[in-house]
């Protein structure tokens, strides 16, 4: 096993059925009638009348919460501004996530610094079950002193993660070549913030200092323009979109030339890891998918 994964690591026809009825764009207009708090009892507070959600991590808990929806495909916008100050040791995550072994999941997990030194955004993409697929970037901004927006874009053809509007990944639907794609298995979107002192700093060189609890971060703004599944119907509300609708059109998207431009710009720049350039990692070769796209 590399240094550095040690550094970062502490079916097909349902889904055509799924899709049916209409399109259904879902905002949540309060924290209060569209998330469940799961976990941490009063370390997740919902404020502002339901315009804010926090999260704090104590000694002896962190905290969490998730979406009532589940979804089918959807664009997913949440503005989040994280820990301030020495952070090391903790993990904010945002991340969209199925249930069961054989889960699908699309994480952002930020890892936390000490003062002065960068967050680390640690990104994978589950689809069956099978992960192993995380790449790691800087950030080009401070991510503690305001709110910035993380989004997932999820349709059949693939899966986008943005900053602020700037793509920095995509893993694209190459279920033609046998790669597991998320597609069958609605998903929820969840917060947490919880103690990952173990392997988040430096490999876990640098321990949590718990003088500075409560460690506290923050989300508002969520937007989730997607196809929500229904259980009493055991449908989702979603068929793909007309290519003449704007407004939906993400269901449809697929990757320009702008686009990969701009993902192998932020990689160039901003990324500290690869999984598809870790070859002492995978003696055997590298993962079918990293052999097949360029970005």
């Amino acid at each position: 096993m590399s240094e550095r994964l040690i550094y970062i690591m502490a079916s097909s026809s349902l889904g055509i059925l799924l899709l049916s009825n209409l399109i259904v764009e879902a905002w949540a207009a309060s924290f209060t009638q569209d998330f469940d708090i799961t976990w941490g009892a009063d370390r997740a507070n919902i404020l502002n009348n339901g315009k804010l959600l926090t999260l704090s991590l104590d000694q002896s808990s962190g905290s969490g919460f998730h979406t009532k929806n589940q979804y089918l495909f959807g664009k997913i916008d949440m503005h989040i501004k994280l820990v301030s100050g020495n952070s090391a040791g903790t993990v904010t995550a945002y991340y969209l996530s199925s249930e069961g072994a054989t889960h699908d999941e699309v994480d952002f997990e930020f890892l936390g610094n000490l003062s002065g030194q960068p967050y680390i955004l640690h990104t994978n993409i589950f689809a069956q079950g099978q992960g192993n697929r995380e790449q790691q970037f800087y950030l080009w901004f401070d991510p503690t002193a305001n709110f910035h927006t993380y989004s997932v874009l999820w349709n059949p053809q693939l899966i986008v993660l943005y900053v602020d509007g700037t793509p920095i990944r995509a893993f694209r639907n190459l279920e033609s070549k046998g790669i597991p794609f998320p597609k069958n298995q609605t998903m929820r979107v969840y917060g947490s913030i919880w103690d990952g002192e173990d392997w988040a700093t430096q490999g876990g060189r640098i321990k949590t200092n718990w003088t500075a609890a409560p460690f506290v971060a923050s989300f508002k703004s969520f937007k989730a323009n997607a196809c929500i599944w229904s259980s009493r119907k055991g449908a989702s509300s979603c068929k793909p979109a007309r290519s003449s609708s704007s407004k939906f059109g993400w269901l449809s998207q697929d990757l320009d030339s702008s686009t990969q431009d701009t993902i192998k710009s932020i990689q160039q720049n901003y990324m500290v890891y690869d999984y598809c350039k870790d070859t002492n990692r995978f003696p055997q070769g590298l993962p079918l998918e990293c052999t097949l796209v360029n970005y």
